[in-house]
C-alpha cells in the first residue's frame, strides 16, 4: 500500500469534488451529503467547514474570485466571506428528484457537469455545458456522471456514467466546446466503479475506483499502468496539488457502511493525500 498521509480529522458522509486553488494554496471539496464545502488551507495548517442550504455535487474555482457551486437545484455563485449565493442557472428546476454530480472546468473555463437522479439508478441525468451565461446540454441519458477530465493538451475528454463502468473518451474542440463522438477508454471491472478522475502532466489518467478500494492509472491508450491500493473502500475522486502539484489528494466516503464496515476502516470518509512520484496540472478555474 502506498505511503498515505491523512489530512485533518473530518470525515465525510459522501466526500467529493476536489478542486486545488494555487493562487490560495488551498483544496477545496465537498461533502454532498454534509452538506458541505470545506478547505484545506495548506498553509495555516486547518480545514474550514461551511454547511450549505442544500446539497453540492461539484465545485469550481472563480478566476474574479469565489466559486461556482454546482448544487442540487443549480449552478451558482458563492462567496465564502459573505455567504452569498447567486443561482445563475436551473436547468433541471422542475425536477426535484435530480441534483448535479461531478463537474470540472474545461481548458478555456467552461464549467461541465452532469445530473442524476438522487434515489433512483435511471438513466434520467444530463451533462451540461455552463460558460456564465448560457447552459447547455451536451449528452442526456446518464445515470451516475462522473470521471470528467481532460488531456494534457486539452484535445481530449473522458466522462464516464458509472452505471456502465466505462469510461468513455471523446475528441474535445476547445474552442466551441463540443465533443465528439465516444470510444471506450477503459472498462472496470466490478464490484468497483469509476468515480472522480484527473490527468497528470504525462498524460496518464488517474481514476477513483468507488468500492474498489483504490486509484488506478491509465496510459493515454487506456491501458492499465499502475493501480495503489488504499485503506478505504470508497474512494470518491482524486486532485493534484500542493506547491509543485505533485501531491494527489483522495476524497472518500464512509455512507452506507455497516458499524463493523466503519469500525475496520477509520478513515473512510477522510481526505488523504498521496505522493506517487509524478506531478499534476493547474486548474483552469471558472472564467465566467
Amino acid at each position: 500500500m502506498a505511503g498515505y498521509q491523512r489530512i485533518g480529522v473530518t470525515r465525510d458522509i459522501l466526500g467529493e469534488g476536489p478542486v486545488w486553488d494555487p493562487r490560495a494554496q488551498c483544496l477545496w471539496w465537498v461533502d454532498i451529503r454534509g452538506p458541505f464545502v470545506r478547505r484545506f488551507d495548506l498553509r495555516g495548517q486547518r480545514i474550514d467547514t461551511w454547511t450549505m442550504p442544500e446539497m453540492v455535487g461539484s465545485l469550481a474555482v472563480r478566476r474574479r474570485g469565489g466559486l461556482l457551486l454546482a448544487m442540487k437545484s443549480a449552478l451558482a455563485f458563492w462567496d465564502p466571506d459573505s455567504g452569498a449565493i447567486d443561482k445563475a442557472a436551473a436547468p433541471e428546476a422542475d425536477r426535484s428528484e435530480q441534483r448535479f454530480n461531478d463537474g470540472k472546468c474545461d481548458p478555456r473555463g467552461r464549467f461541465l457537469a452532469g445530473t442524476m437522479n438522487d434515489t433512483a439508478r435511471n438513466p434520467h441525468g444530463t451533462l451540461y455545458r455552463f460558460d456564465g451565461r448560457a447552459c447547455v446540454a451536451l449528452r442526456s441519458g446518464i445515470t451516475i456522471p462522473n470521471s470528467l477530465a481532460w488531456s494534457p493538451d486539452g484535445t481530449t475528454m473522458t466522462f464516464s456514467d458509472s452505471w456502465t463502468r466505462e469510461i468513455g473518451a471523446f475528441d474535445y474542440d476547445q474552442e466551441s466546446g463540443e465533443m465528439g463522438a465516444r470510444r471506450v477508454f477503459a472498462r472496470i471491472e466490478p464490484p468497483a466503479i469509476p468515480d472522480g478522475a484527473t490527468f497528470d502532466a504525462e498524460g496518464y489518467l488517474w481514476v477513483a475506483l468507488y468500492d474498489g478500494w483504490k486509484l488506478a492509472r491509465f496510459a493515454p491508450n487506456g491501458w492499465l499502468d499502475r493501480t495503489i491500493d488504499l485503506p478505504v473502500q470508497r474512494p470518491t475522486s482524486c486532485q493534484f496539488g500542493g506547491p509543485n502539484l505533485d501531491v494527489l489528494f483522495v476524497t472518500t466516503a464512509s455512507q452506507k457502511l455497516a458499524p463493523a464496515e466503519l469500525a475496520a476502516q477509520p478513515l473512510a470518509g477522510a481526505l488523504l493525500a498521496i505522493e506517487v512520484g509524478v506531478r499534476g496540472l493547474p486548474e483552469p478555474g471558472f472564467a465566467g
